[in-house]
């Protein structure tokens, strides 16, 4: 992937986290130093002394996005800018994430090595996923880059999940729900459901049932070329539908979902530590 000539820098900042905020401030002179062209949502603007735009301006004009939050922020932009191929760089605040690889102290020098053109890309594979049923088709697909998610709702009733991959059968899930996972995802949620850790550049979706019935059906790897299909057998309209844990829509007891690799990919700027670095460090690995 060619890189970019970096004019202008998009900064999401977490508001609730005062280091954040102190800095962005800090890239902000950084940048402005350097000549670049700083960005923030209206308010986040005022507190950094970088111009104010609306938080959707940043796919259109931003050349690379600096999010200074968790994994949670850092998912939000991902789907929002995927389309415009911009590349992130996530900053850690001092929380698990997997996403955001750059500790809060690094972000200055970081940032100087990617104005430099010193950096590295991932390009990490998203999901798209679309609702059908018999009165309707939802227009938009979701997105999603790191899962896609069905779980029981609110009356904790178990689902039946009838799961096609490749339009041929592959399994019928007595669960609490099933969720299907990028490589991305595959630290998140589907790593709580016994899921393995998959590198995050490989051509691959997990398949990870959450509290199945019968033991037997474990988490399972599949080609990322592959469609699954979900039939929803749910009494009483009682199933739920997330994208990243951001997005949802209430199912019915004969929904299909169909899962697809989507057509764009998320850049993440890759940190000076390789991925296993990460785990190990995240993971308390000896």
């Amino acid at each position: 992937m060619a890189k970019r000539t970096i004019k202008t820098v998009g900064l999401v900042v977490k508001y609730e986290r005062p280091d954040a905020i102190t800095v962005a401030r800090t890239l902000t002179r950084i940048l402005r130093t350097r000549r670049k062209t700083v960005l923030a949502d209206t308010e986040m603007a005022k507190k950094i002394g970088a111009e104010a735009v609306e938080r959707h301006e940043l796919a259109d004009r931003a050349d690379l996005i600096v999010v200074l939050g968790g994994d949670g922020t850092l998912l939000g932009v991902a789907r929002m800018v995927a389309s415009k191929g911009i590349p992130i760089l996530g900053v850690n605040l001092g929380g698990l994430g997997f996403l955001t690889e750059v500790a809060i102290k690094e972000a200055p020098a970081a940032l100087g090595r990617i104005l430099d053109g010193d950096y590295e890309v991932d390009r990490r594979i998203m999901l798209q996923a679309i609702i059908e049923r018999a009165s309707e088709q939802f227009t938009k697909p979701f997105l999603a880059l790191n899962d896609v998610v069905v779980g029981k709702g609110p009356l904790g009733g178990m689902l039946r999940l009838d799961v096609f991959a490749n339009h041929r059968a592959f399994c019928t899930y007595r669960a609490d729900g099933l969720i299907i996972a990028t490589p991305t995802g595959s630290t998140a949620y589907a790593l709580s459901a016994g899921g393995p850790i998959v590198f995050p550049t490989v051509g691959a979706v997990v398949v990870a049932p959450i509290c199945p019935h019968t033991l037997s059906n474990r988490p399972v790897v599949l080609p990322d070329s592959y469609e699954i299909e979900i039939h929803v057998k749910a009494p009483d309209h009682d199933a739920a539908f997330t994208v990243d844990g951001q997005e949802s829509a209430q199912l019915g007891p004969t929904d299909v979902i169909r899962i697809n690799r989507a057509r764009h990919v998320v850049s993440l700027v890759r940190s000076t530590h390789p991925n296993f670095e990460i785990w190990r460090d995240k993971l308390h690995w000896g």
